[in-house]
């Protein structure tokens, strides 16, 4: 049996596991069940393709290839709105808000994001150190050693640019330009933009109120028309997982994972953890962790297939507003930060870990208070602009590294778990900002208590 006969039957069983899908769908199974559904079968499928035709398969590459048309394309869909969701959302709440309340607003959002970086740091220099994780003795194959050298030029062009003027960029020059996706801090300058036309917006009210009215107009005009975007592309996630978890299943090299098993496991240790952390802190003010979980099920595992913060945005916003009664300034402002700052995962955990690993090489002992508190203090700080996309952590372990005085090639040697490590480090980040968008709308008494506690989950 050729190749080509067998890609043709890989992607009719694909077919076939996506009209289930589709069929639970109309038997009123409910949304949630339908993602975590999505999930196993795909770890399954992936698994079944890799014990049949082996890793490194073409059969899995040309299978995965017409996979990805599905995956790849639902994660493009979300990410084609993000840009979109960000500026017309967050233009939209301050427009139809109390203006004074902005700066509180963002001020608690931030600290909670992060002050969750600073405990995320604390648990993953803990957790390695627990573990005894050690830099010394890891061999780097061809691969690792080609990313240690590409990882070496990205850390030249990140201390070309000092944090001054990395604050400073945050401002977009041409602000299409930065809705249009590019640029280091794309969603932080967009976030920006859309807030200083807010503030305009405001301002114009008095000296002239049919100018401000007709733009607010628009304005709640276009983010209907966006959020009705959200939830026919929301629809379509039970699917996009499915493929997703396939492919990475199916792809995953695991002789190379059972190389660095240890570290692996040890940072899923230390994501759960923080994870329970998070689950801890909404109890302390007084908020079911249970309702928590069970309502942003399905977009943490989306989180987790995925692989994007940024990707995920549009669940993220979604589900605080209709399942956990934030309201809609907190809710789009603490996820589009989220995005880019404090993520708990990957730019807390990981560099903080990766840190420890690598203090002992060099003579330093990682568990000293000084090294700690300075370690955490960096981690928290160099959590701006951390890209919402996979391969974020990269970025962020080499900024904690780098101003640490550590040498960064132990970034390269883990390339071959970095996909498996990523997405639990997603989830994370995702958890992480719906928590400061629950926490800051709780604080300034604007979190719907009954829709939280409702044993309802509004569908997509």
């Amino acid at each position: 049996m050729n190749i080509t006969l067998y890609v043709i039957i890989n992607v009719i069983i694909m077919a076939a596991l996506i009209y289930g899908l589709l069929s639970l769908k109309k038997k009123g199974i409910s949304f949630t069940i339908r993602v975590l559904l999505a999930l196993v079968l795909g770890i399954v499928f992936g698994a079944a393709l890799q014990l049949i035709f082996g890793s490194g398969s073409e059969i899995i590459t040309q299978s995965n290839s017409w996979f990805d048309v599905i995956g790849t394309g639902y994660v493009r869909l979300l990410r084609m709105i993000v840009i979109p969701l960000i500026f017309v959302s967050i233009t939209n709440a301050i427009v139809s808000q109390d203006s004074k309340n902005l700066g509180k607003m963002a001020t608690q959002i931030i600290a909670i994001l992060l002050i969750t970086t600073a405990i995320s740091a604390l648990i993953g220099a803990g957790t390695a150190k627990a573990f005894n994780l050690t830099s010394e003795g890891l061999m780097a194959g061809e691969k690792e050693q080609q990313a240690s050298m590409g990882l070496e030029e990205r850390l030249e062009d990140f201390q070309s640019k000092p944090i001054q003027q990395q604050l400073v960029e945050i401002i977009p020059i041409n602000p299409f330009y930065a809705m249009a996706g590019q640029g280091s801090s794309a969603t932080l300058s967009v976030v920006f933009f859309a807030v200083i036309i807010a503030l305009a917006t405001i301002g114009i009210k008095r000296t002239k109120p049919e100018s401000a009215e007709n733009f607010i107009n628009l304005i709640k005009t276009f983010h209907d028309i966006v959020m009705r975007m959200v939830t026919m592309i929301l629809r379509l996630t039970p699917y996009g997982v499915l493929a997703l978890m396939t492919r990475v299943v199916s792809s995953s090299d695991f002789s190379e994972i059972a190389r660095l098993i240890q570290f692996v496991i040890a940072s899923y240790v230390a994501l759960a953890i923080m994870f329970v952390i998070h689950l801890i802190i909404l109890m302390i003010f007084g908020l079911n962790p249970i309702t928590y979980v069970r309502k942003s099920a399905a977009v943490l595992m989306f989180a987790f297939t995925s692989r994007s913060s940024a990707g995920t945005l549009p669940l993220n916003i979604n589900n605080q507003v209709r399942n956990l009664g934030v309201s809609e300034g907190h809710a789009n402002l603490s996820g589009s930060l989220g995005t880019s700052i404090g993520q708990n995962g990957c730019a807390g955990i990981y560099p903080a870990m990766l840190a420890v690993m690598i203090a002992p090489v060099v003579g330093i002992n990682p568990m000293a208070p000084a090294f700690l508190i300075k370690l955490t203090i960096i981690t928290a700080l160099a959590s701006f602009g951390i890209a919402g996309v996979g391969g974020g952590a990269t970025f962020a372990a080499l900024t904690v590294l780098s101003a640490m005085g550590l040498p960064v090639g132990l970034v390269g040697l883990l390339i071959a778990i970095e996909p498996l490590i990523d997405m639990g480090r997603t989830l994370l980040n995702v958890s992480g900002s719906m928590l400061a968008g629950v926490l800051s709308s709780k604080f300034m008494g604007e979190l719907d208590i009954d829709i939280y506690n409702s044993s309802t989950i509004e569908e997509v």
